[in-house]
């Protein structure tokens, strides 16, 4: 499959208006660049996500993931991404005018998703910095997120951090987590989110 790839001069454009988002305003990013090409398909590795089915991403930032999901044969259409910045936001629709691409709050899906409420995602993958959220608002975020799956789907996180941004909870939260991708900067990984088996 063609990749549809980004040329160096728009790579070197998302690097510069991350590093200002970042700047601005650290604790809205959880790193200073954007995620590598490496760790995006690891995500999309361990997400699984069906291209017959709608594949949710939570804080696309720059696209990175966004471009990878499309080069592993997902459709534009059957990804909906939720983006809260403006700039960014301004950047995905640019690229990616297939995506179906929201504007708002991802701690807030009730709301935010508006016509695709009722939607089952066979996957989501979430590039939202969990640590910079506050502790009690992590699991109901990675809940209410798995609650909009099919069964067995899997929310795929990325994180920069040695220790799970959410503990596992038992009887309500299952997580793993994969290798680390030494090649992002930072080094990063998924920590993969399930429901416990019935």
């Amino acid at each position: 499959m063609k990749k549809a790839g980004v040329p160096l001069g728009k790579r070197f454009e998302d690097e510069v208006l991350f590093f200002r988002t970042w700047a601005t305003n650290p604790i809205k990013l959880g790193a200073f660049s954007p995620t590598s090409r490496a760790l995006a398909e690891l995500m999309i590795k361990h997400a699984a996500p069906d291209p017959q089915g709608y594949t949710l991403e939570l804080g696309p930032g720059t696209g990175a993931v966004t471009e990878a999901l499309l080069d592993a044969g997902i459709p534009a259409e059957r990804v909906v991404a939720i983006e809260y910045d403006a700039g960014f936001y301004r950047r995905l629709r640019q690229r990616f005018p297939q995506v179906n691409l929201i504007r708002g709050d991802a701690l807030d899906l009730e709301n935010t998703l508006g016509e695709f409420r009722g939607i089952r995602f066979s996957a989501a993958l979430s590039g939202l910095p969990l640590l910079n959220i506050p502790k009690a608002r992590r699991a109901p975020y990675l809940e209410g997120v798995l609650e909009r799956l099919v069964p067995g789907g899997i929310v795929s996180q990325l994180s920069y951090s040695l220790t799970p941004p959410q503990e596992a909870i038992p009887g309500r939260l299952k997580v793993a987590k994969s290798k680390w991708v030494t090649f992002n900067l930072p080094p990063g990984r998924a920590w993969i989110y399930t429901r416990p088996s019935a």
